[in-house]
């Protein structure tokens, strides 16, 4: 079975390039660059782990991400944070299973999302 992530990213280019760097990785990839109708996009696609692209860690700032973690039948897929906020690493257990910060290293965020999918993916 191909693995499928989600990235929601509101920066276009690094939205790009992570779209490039999961499909040569060989995974079935689905963006978006807002958060409008995410849930159903979701829903729809089934991804097996989500990036989630958080500016601030205020409680506006992770809503979406405790949002994510808190509807019923998206709440098991794995929640990886990408931010630059210097406190990001407040949400790992939170509503993230992982949080890395930008700008991050392309290798580890592989690392990240393969460990996240070691146990959700069979």
């Amino acid at each position: 079975m191909k693995k499928r992530i989600f990235i929601i990213e509101k920066d276009d280019d690094i939205l790009q390039v992570i779209e490039h760097l999961f499909r040569e990785e060989g995974y079935e990839v689905f963006t978006a660059n807002s958060e409008f109708g995410i849930f159903e996009k979701i829903r729809n696609r089934q991804p097996h782990a989500i990036l989630l692209d958080v500016i601030s860690t205020t409680p506006q700032g992770t809503e979406l991400c405790r949002a994510l973690k808190s509807e019923e039948g998206i709440s098991q897929i794995p929640v990886i944070v990408l931010s630059t906020h210097v406190r990001a690493d407040v949400m790992k257990g939170d509503c993230a299973e992982d949080v890395l910060s930008k700008p991050f290293d392309i290798t580890k965020l592989v690392e990240i999302v393969e460990g996240q999918l070691m146990d959700f993916v069979r």
